[in-house]
C-alpha cells in the first residue's frame, strides 16, 4: 500500500474511533420538543428610567436564572437572544402558568413598614393577602439587599413550611423590625409588607418575643404561617429572585408533552432505519461492490454526524432530527458523483485499470462535490442566522451532516473501495459499464433542448397555476407567522371534528379553528391565556372523552410578524446568495438560469401548499431552504459538466453542448434523487403529523428540482447566453471530453 492510501486509512480509522468514543461516552442534548417541557421567550421593555438593551437584558437574565434555579427545575436553560430577548427552557414543566407567573414577575421587590389600615378611597393603598387595604411607608429595603431565600420545614417547630430570608446587611432589617415591634400585638403597624409588582406577596407580623427597638439581629429571619410546600417555594423564589431591572413581556411559549417527543424520536428512528436500508440496497444494486462499500461508509457517516452533534453540545430538536435523517440521503450524492465519474474514466480508457479510473473519479468529481456542498452550507447558515427555536437546530444538524458526508464519501468510501478495487473484475466492481440507461441515452442521443420553448412554456404555466392558488386560496400561515395560540390534544379514541368544534365553541371560542388528525385534536385561536387553555381542555374532556395536552404554543403578534418577515428575507437572501456564488464559480448566465429554476422550484412547493391548505410555519421554512440547497446541487453538477464540455466542443451550437451535458448527468441526477426519496418516503410514512408535511414539501421540491435542472435551467441558460459577451471557457485548463462505450448487462 502506498503512503497516500496508508495516510487515508489511518485518518479514516482515527475519525471512526474518535466518533465511536464520543458516541459511547457523551449523551445528546435533546430539545424540549423531544424530551418534553416548556419554553418561554421574554422580551425586555423600556422604562422611563432604564433602556432595554443588551446590558439591562443580561441583568434581567441573572435575576431569571436565580428564580429558575430556586424553582428546582432540573437542568434549566436560560440564554439571551439578540439584545432584548431571553429564552427560558424548563424541562419537565408541563403547566407553564405558575412557571411564567413566578419567573416572569416584572416589577421591583421592596420591604415596607406598615403605617396602618388605609381608607377605602386611598389610591396609594395596597391590598394584603386577605384583601385588606394597607398604607405603607417608604421603601426600607430593596430586593437588591436580599442575599438568599429558601423554603424549609422543621419537625421540631411543628407541621407546615416556612421561608427563611438572608440579608446582605443586618442593619436595615433590624431597624425595620425593631420599629414595628414597638406596636401592640395584633396591630397592623406591627407588620412588615413585602411588595412585588405593587402587590403584597407577604405581610408577616413581627413575633411578640422581639422587643421594641431591638429588632431581629443577625441578618436572617423566618416568615412562618400556614404555607403549603408549593406556596413557601414560590414565595422564596420571588424574594430570592429580587428585582428585574426592566419589565418583561412574554412573547412566545411552547409546551410539549413527553409522549409527543418520545413518539417523534421513535418515528424518526424507524424512518432512519428503513431509509438507510432502502438506500443501501439501492446503491448496492446500482454500483455493486463499490456501492456496498459506500453503504458501509454511510453507516460511518451516521456515527460521525451523531458524534459531531454531541461533541458540539448542539441541541437536537424535532426538525433537527429530521435534518439528521435527511442528510443520510444527501450523503449519497457525493458517492454517486464519484462512481459516475469513475465509470466514465474506465469507459474512456479501460487499459488504465479500475484503480486508476476510481482515483480519477474522486479527483474529477471534487469540483462538483465542493460546489454543491457549499451551496447546502449556505442554506444551513441562513437557517441558523435567521431562524429561531427548533428550526435553528435544523440548520446546525444539516451543516454537521454536510461536513460529515464529505468525510464519509471522500475519505472512508475512498479507503474502503481502494482496498478492494485491485482484487476484483470490472463487472463485479460496478464500474465496468456506464449503465443501461446511460448507454441507451448515448445511443439514441435525444434532442431534449430542441423543445426548450415547450419546457419554458410549461414552467410559465406552472407559475400561473401557483399564482391562482396564492391569490385564490391564499396561504395558511401557522401561528408562528401570524401570532396566536395552537394546542394539540391527544385522544384515546377517534373523535368527530364537528363534536370537538362544538365543544370548543361552547367553551367560549366560536372563532377557533378545530382540526382532527388520526389520534389528536388541534385547536388554533388568537391570543388567549393559559387559564383559557385549561377551559378548552376541560370542555373537550367532557364532550369527547379523556384528552391529554401534547403541545401548546403561544406566539405574540409582534414576534409572529417578525418571524414572517425573517422568513421572506431568508428566502430572498438564499436565492441571492446562490446567484452570487454560482456567478462567481461559473458565469452570470449559469447563475441566473439556476436561480430562475430555483425560484420556480420554491414557487411550485408554496403553490402546492396553498392549494392543499397546508400550514406555512417554521418547519416549512426549513424545508424550503433545504430544497434550495438540495436543488442547486443538480444545477451545479449540470453546469459543471457544461463548463467542461463547452471549450472542447466550440464548433457545436451551445444548445447541443447543454443537451450533451444533460444526457451525461442523468444517472447522477436520478440516482441521487432516488436516494433522497427513499429517506423522505420513510419520513412521510413513519414520521407522524409533525414530520409528514416536512417530508411532503421536500418530496415535491426534490422531484420538481430534479426536473427543472434539465428542462428549465438548461433552456434558460441557452436563452441568456444570447445576451452574454463572455467567451467560452478556455480549453487549455480543461480535461478532454469523456467518451463512453455502450455497456453490456449493467444497470443504471
Amino acid at each position: 500500500m502506498s503512503r497516500a492510501p496508508l495516510w487515508r486509512a489511518l485518518a479514516a480509522l482515527a475519525v471512526i474511533a474518535s466518533s465511536l468514543l464520543l458516541a459511547l461516552t457523551m449523551a445528546p442534548r435533546l430539545g424540549l420538543d423531544l424530551r418534553g417541557g416548556t419554553q418561554l421567550v421574554f422580551e425586555t421593555k423600556d422604562t422611563p428610567t432604564v433602556k432595554a438593551d443588551a446590558e439591562s437584558t443580561d441583568r434581567a437574565l441573572d435575576v431569571l436564572r436565580r428564580r429558575a434555579d430556586a424553582l428546582g427545575v432540573v437542568d434549566p436553560t436560560l440564554v439571551r437572544s439578540g439584545e432584548k430577548r431571553i429564552i427560558v427552557e424548563l424541562p419537565g414543566v408541563l403547566d407553564p402558568r405558575e412557571a411564567a407567573k413566578v419567573i416572569g414577575k416584572t416589577a421591583q421587590l421592596n420591604f415596607h413598614a406598615v403605617l396602618g389600615v388605609a381608607e377605602a378611597d386611598d389610591k396609594d393603598a395596597v391590598a394584603d393577602e386577605s384583601g385588606q387595604k394597607l398604607k405603607l411607608g417608604p421603601v426600607a429595603i430593596s430586593g437588591a439587599g436580599v442575599k438568599d431565600a429558601a423554603a424549609r420545614s422543621d419537625p421540631q417547630m411543628g407541621p407546615g413550611w416556612f421561608v427563611t430570608i438572608d440579608f446582605k446587611e443586618a442593619g436595615p432589617w433590624r431597624e425595620l423590625t425593631g420599629n414595628a415591634a414597638c406596636e401592640p400585638v395584633g396591630d397592623p403597624k406591627r407588620r412588615v409588607a413585602i411588595v412585588l409588582d405593587n402587590e403584597v406577596i407577604s405581610s408577616p407580623q413581627v413575633d411578640e418575643s422581639i422587643g421594641c427597638k431591638a429588632g431581629i439581629s443577625g441578618g436572617t429571619t423566618q416568615i412562618t404561617g400556614s404555607f403549603t410546600a408549593e406556596e413557601a417555594q414560590n414565595l422564596a423564589v420571588l424574594i430570592k429572585g429580587g428585582s428585574l431591572p426592566v419589565p418583561l413581556e412574554l412573547v412566545e411559549q411552547r409546551t410539549v408533552g413527553p409522549t409527543l417527543g418520545a413518539d417523534a424520536i421513535e418515528a424518526s428512528a424507524k424512518a432512519a432505519i428503513v431509509g438507510v436500508i432502502l438506500t443501501a440496497l439501492f446503491i448496492g444494486v446500482i454500483y455493486r461492490l463499490v456501492g456496498v462499500m459506500a453503504a458501509i461508509a454511510l453507516a460511518c457517516y451516521g456515527l460521525i454526524s451523531y458524534a459531531g452533534l454531541v461533541a458540539m453540545g448542539a441541541t437536537l430538536t424535532l426538525p433537527g432530527l429530521a435534518g439528521f435523517v435527511l442528510a443520510i440521503g444527501m450523503a449519497v450524492d457525493a458517492n454517486v458523483l464519484v462512481f459516475e465519474r469513475a465509470r466514465e474514466e474506465y469507459g474512456e480508457a479501460p487499459q488504465r485499470g479500475l484503480k486508476a479510473s476510481l482515483d480519477r473519479g474522486f479527483k474529477n468529481a471534487w469540483s462538483a462535490i465542493a460546489d454543491s456542498n457549499i451551496t447546502t452550507l449556505l442554506a444551513a447558515g441562513l437557517l441558523f442566522w435567521l431562524a429561531s427555536g427548533p428550526v435553528k437546530g435544523f440548520g446546525v444538524t444539516l451543516a454537521i451532516g454536510v461536513l460529515a458526508s464529505l468525510v464519509s464519501a471522500m475519505l472512508i468510501t475512498r479507503v474502503l473501495t481502494q482496498m478492494l478495487i485491485g482484487r476484483i473484475g470490472p463487472k463485479v466492481s460496478g464500474l465496468g459499464s456506464i449503465g443501461r440507461v446511460r448507454s441507451w441515452l448515448t445511443k439514441r442521443n435525444p434532442d431534449l433542448m430542441g423543445g426548450r420553448r415547450l419546457w419554458l412554456a410549461v414552467a410559465a404555466g406552472l407559475l400561473v397555476v401557483v399564482a391562482v392558488g396564492l391569490f385564490g386560496r391564499g396561504l395558511n400561515f401557522g401561528v408562528e407567522f401570524t401570532g396566536g395560540r395552537i394546542m394539540e390534544f391527544a385522544t384515546t379514541k377517534p373523535v368527530d371534528a364537528g363534536v370537538a368544534r362544538q365543544a370548543v365553541t361552547d367553551a367560549g371560542f366560536p372563532s377557533a379553528v378545530v382540526q382532527r388528525s388520526d389520534d389528536a385534536i388541534s385547536v388554533r385561536t388568537g391570543q388567549i391565556t393559559s387559564d383559557e387553555v385549561i377551559r378548552i381542555e376541560k370542555a373537550l374532556d367532557k364532550e369527547v372523552g379523556d384528552v391529554t395536552k401534547r403541545r401548546d404554543e403561544l406566539i405574540g403578534p409582534s414576534l409572529g410578524e417578525e418571524l414572517r418577515r425573517n422568513a421572506l428575507i431568508a428566502l430572498a437572501v438564499a436565492l441571492a446568495a446562490q446567484l452570487l456564488y454560482l456567478a462567481i464559480r461559473f458565469r452570470w448566465t449559469f447563475g441566473t438560469a439556476a436561480v430562475i429554476a430555483l425560484f420556480v422550484d420554491t414557487a411550485v412547493v408554496v403553490g402546492t401548499f396553498a392549494w392543499l391548505g397546508k400550514p406555512i410555519d417554521g418547519v416549512f421554512l426549513a424545508s424550503m431552504l433545504t430544497i434550495i440547497g438540495y436543488s442547486v446541487n443538480d444545477k451545479v453538477v449540470l453546469f459543471d459538466r457544461v463548463r467542461e464540455l463547452w471549450p472542447l466542443q466550440r464548433k457545436e451550437p451551445f444548445d447541443r453542448v447543454v443537451n450533451s451535458a444533460i444526457l451525461q448527468t442523468v444517472p447522477r441526477t436520478v440516482n441521487t434523487g432516488l436516494g433522497a426519496l427513499f429517506i423522505l418516503a420513510a419520513l412521510a410514512v413513519f414520521g407522524g403529523d409533525s414530520l409528514r408535511d416536512f417530508a411532503i414539501a421536500l418530496l415535491i421540491g426534490i422531484v420538481v428540482g430534479t426536473l427543472s435542472s434539465s428542462f428549465l435551467a438548461g433552456p434558460a441558460a441557452i436563452v441568456l447566453e444570447r445576451f452574454s459577451k463572455q467567451p467560452p471557457p478556455s480549453p487549455s485548463t480543461k480535461r478532454r471530453a469523456p467518451r463512453v462505450r455502450e455497456g453490456s448487462g449493467a444497470v443504471l
